[in-house]
């Protein structure tokens, strides 16, 4: 009795070790026995799939690892039927949460001491870095990729090129719409980077809480959720570029740590005692006027100057009217293809209120007016009754507010949006549903509108 308590408190002692070095690792493991069931799960698994060691261990592996593979070609079952020893694969599973996740896997049988298979062993990584990544690389832009023939451009280009292959950080700024990441990436394909990582940070869209976190990293232990190393932007971004995207979003106590950045090529992720060096370029972009920020008080002036070595100011679509028709056209191929159809051109008086447009969302707003038109097109060209109602109301209400005078002028303006509705109505044959969407506007709005001007279907002979 004595011998057999003894063995009994070595083997939890030891299977206690175990899990303590399951736990310590950063990666996911379970074990499954020959019935598929859960019989080890980790920390890390945890983190991973949304799972408490409590909800997976005793369930089936295919209930907590919901992928078709489960059912179809199973890595685990393939593994102990041919008795190997390692698979690797790469395969998505949906957490708790119902969110898909790419994960890294390996698998092998589990053996007894006497070499039986008594189960099977799967390691996972989460790859949602990788894969995050390659999308990146998919969308490098190069500077022949950009369109655009006025003379600011053509200077611009100039420019970046030669910035292009230093390593100082660069400040680049614009209004809403202006392509000011699609600038980022052409200066990094033309850099001596361009095969390493492009990794973008939008500060405006990270939460407060979670911007650290995500540029610097944390260490196992740094925070109650933290049960596992995790690589900051940066250091995903090691040899490459970091887009840092409206940085004027930045929270101040952060400026502090992303100067320390810039100067050292080092900091401290989150719960390290040891700094970690990095070999990135920095590229910032804003719509913002920091220099009002510093002014205030709201960005660390010596960030700005740090970041300012070189500044790259997008010009506004409305100051380079010579390349909307170039947009244009490049828009236009684009979108016809992706519709199969055959949209060839635009016609003048289309083409006419484009040009005189003052453009407040710029390039972006430009492509969303002509996706609209090309999907509503019916014919080879692009007319005026194709452009979205709302952009012709507000091209409108720019035209009217330049007028000095009324009355005669506001009666044309009701025949031309009466004859504008009659126009679309005709054009798909009273369908509400698609003329509503043609115009851009509410099927309750059109039918108003209809009633407000006594608009009736005629009877054809």
């Amino acid at each position: 009795m004595l011998i057999f308590k003894r063995h009994e408190r070595c083997f939890m002692d030891n299977f206690s070790l175990y899990n303590d070095i399951l736990d310590s690792l950063a990666v996911g493991i379970f074990t499954v026995d020959l019935n598929w069931e859960i019989t080890s799960f980790n920390n890390e698994a945890e983190r991973i799939t949304g799972f408490t060691k409590e909800e997976a261990v005793g369930r089936k592996c295919y209930e907590i690892f919901r992928t078709e593979l489960c059912h179809e070609g199973c890595y685990l079952k393939q593994a102990i039927k041919s008795k190997t020893k390692i698979i690797k694969a790469r395969n998505r599973i949906l957490t708790k949460s119902n969110i898909e996740t790419p994960v890294d896997i390996t698998v092998s049988t589990l053996c007894n001491d006497k070499g039986r298979i008594i189960g099977g062993v799967e390691s996972f990584l989460d790859d949602s870095v990788r894969v995050s990544l390659e999308k990146e690389i998919k969308y490098i832009y190069t500077f022949e990729d950009i369109i655009g023939k006025d003379e600011k451009i053509i200077s611009l280009f100039k420019t970046l090129s030669s910035v292009a292959q230093t390593d100082t950080p660069i400040l680049i700024t614009g209004e809403t719409g202006t392509g000011k990441d699609i600038f980022a990436r052409a200066i990094h394909s033309r850099s001596h980077r361009n095969n390493k990582a492009f990794v973008k940070v939008n500060c405006a869209a990270l939460p407060a809480p979670l911007i650290e976190s995500e540029l610097f990293g944390y260490k196992r232990g740094a925070f109650t959720d933290a049960k596992a190393d995790k690589l900051g932007r940066f250091q995903s971004a090691e040899g490459g570029t970091v887009l840092l995207d409206e940085i004027g979003d930045l929270p101040i106590d952060l400026q502090s740590k992303l100067l320390q950045v810039l100067d050292e090529m080092m900091f401290y992720p989150l719960g390290a005692t040891r700094p970690v060096k990095i070999n990135v370029r920095i590229i910032a972009t804003t719509n913002k006027n920091i220099k009002k920020m510093v002014k205030d008080g709201l960005f660390r002036e010596d960030l700005y100057y740090r970041l300012n070595v070189m500044e790259i100011e997008i010009p506004p679509l409305r100051e380079r009217i010579m390349d909307i028709p170039l947009l244009t056209d490049h828009f236009l191929q684009q979108y016809s293809k992706n519709l199969n159809k055959n949209v060839k051109g635009i016609a003048p008086n289309a083409m006419k209120i484009l040009l005189e447009y003052p453009y407040p969302g710029n390039v972006r707003e430009l492509k969303h007016i002509i996706e609209h038109a090309a999907i509503v097109c019916n014919n080879d060209e692009i007319d005026i009754y194709d452009l979205p109602f709302t952009f012709r109301e507000r091209k409108s209400q720019i035209v009217a507010g330049d007028m000095k005078t009324k009355g005669s002028s506001d009666d044309k303006n009701i025949h031309k949006e009466e004859d504008m509705l009659l126009h679309v109505l005709i054009s798909h044959g009273w369908n509400h549903k698609r003329a509503a969407k043609a115009l851009n506007i509410h099927r309750t709005t059109l039918w108003r509108k209809i009633k407000k001007y006594g608009l009736q279907r005629k009877s054809v002979a």
